[in-house]
This record gives C-alpha cells, structure tokens and sequence, in this order.
C-alpha cells in the first residue's frame, strides 16, 4: 500500500513540472528541442498552439 501511495505522489510531482500544452513556455522549450525528436502529437500541438494562433 505504502509503495502504491509513494507511486501516485511521484507521478503528480513530476507530471506538475512540465508546462502546459500550448502555452508561451512550452513552445519555446520545443523551440530549442531537435525537430528530430518531436513526437507526432508534440509536432501537431506545436503548429496548432505555436504557429497558427
């Protein structure tokens, strides 16, 4: 019980660490992040959220 508990409060310390989906930190972050390794839906986001506002 104590390692599921442990497990669960990781996971939302390091899922509240990224910076939302669209937002003016996250498009630069992927800015400087090698096209090559962009993910099919980080590359989609990008050009919704970043460069067709």
């Amino acid at each position: 019980m104590k390692k599921i508990i442990f497990i669960i409060l990781v996971s939302i310390q390091l899922s509240a660490c990224a910076p939302e989906t669209g937002s003016k930190e996250w498009c630069e972050n992927l800015k400087e992040k090698p096209k090559g390794e962009w993910t099919i839906d980080e590359a989609k986001d990008y050009a919704k959220h970043c460069l067709f506002k």
